[in-house]
């Protein structure tokens, strides 16, 4: 509480002054007690945010049935990220002896052979599905949970793409965070990191090389 002060300088030479002194004495203890009031009522009612992560698909070594890791040739789409942010992909089983069954695509999803474009193309069905759930979430016909649900089983459904990815030891960690939120925008749910082999190695290394010669780098 604030108080007011006063003091009567008295008399000087017989008169009196007219001038007075004020003190001015604030007491802050009640503001302590209702900030702390505040700051317990903002930590109870306030909702923490929830860090983002996203599920990583790792190949584990004990055996599985056939129904679970067979996939179809037309179905897989086998990445491989190396240096410099460069990105090559090849469709189904690799053909170690054909370099040019390796193609390139970009991180920039403003290009035409950009990873996105590739993704959405070989999604589409699943894409299309998920944006008609989007419509009736928004329309409050669905709930968010059930949403989630059905999302990602159309998401993870047998008909859809399943990505390999594959990293060289050049490339960065930014490459593979990159890829995987690529996967995220296009809803693709089958997707696994997996060792590279050294035929996968051997086929950019020859793609390199080609493009070098093409480019004149290499006579």
């Amino acid at each position: 509480m604030a108080e007011i002060q006063t003091k009567d300088p008295g008399k000087k030479g017989g008169k009196r002054i007219k001038q007075k002194k004020v003190d001015i004495f604030v007491d802050f203890t009640p503001m302590v007690d209702m900030n702390m009031l505040l700051i317990t009522f903002f930590m109870l009612c306030t909702s923490l945010s929830k860090p983002q992560t996203m599920e990583i698909v790792m190949p584990t070594d004990k055996t599985e049935s056939k129904e679970k890791t067979e996939l179809k040739a037309s179905q897989a789409i086998t990445l491989l990220l190396d240096k410099n942010d460069k990105i090559y992909h090849y469709d189904g089983e690799p053909d170690y002896n054909n370099y040019s069954s390796l193609k390139d695509l970009s991180y920039n999803p403003k290009d035409e052979n950009s990873l996105r474009s590739l993704l959405m193309m070989r999604n589409r069905n699943a894409i299309e599905e998920i944006n008609l759930l989007k419509e009736e979430k928004l329309k409050l016909v669905i709930s968010q949970d059930t949403f989630n649900a059905r999302a990602a089983r159309i998401a993870g459904g047998k008909e859809t793409p399943a990505i390999i990815i594959k990293a060289t030891d050049e490339a960065s960690y930014k490459n593979l965070i990159d890829t995987l939120d690529e996967l995220l925008i296009c809803n693709i749910g089958r997707y696994m990191i997996v060792k590279i082999q050294t035929g996968d190695e051997y086929l950019i290394k020859n793609k390199e090389t080609a493009g070098a010669y093409a480019r004149g780098e290499v006579q």
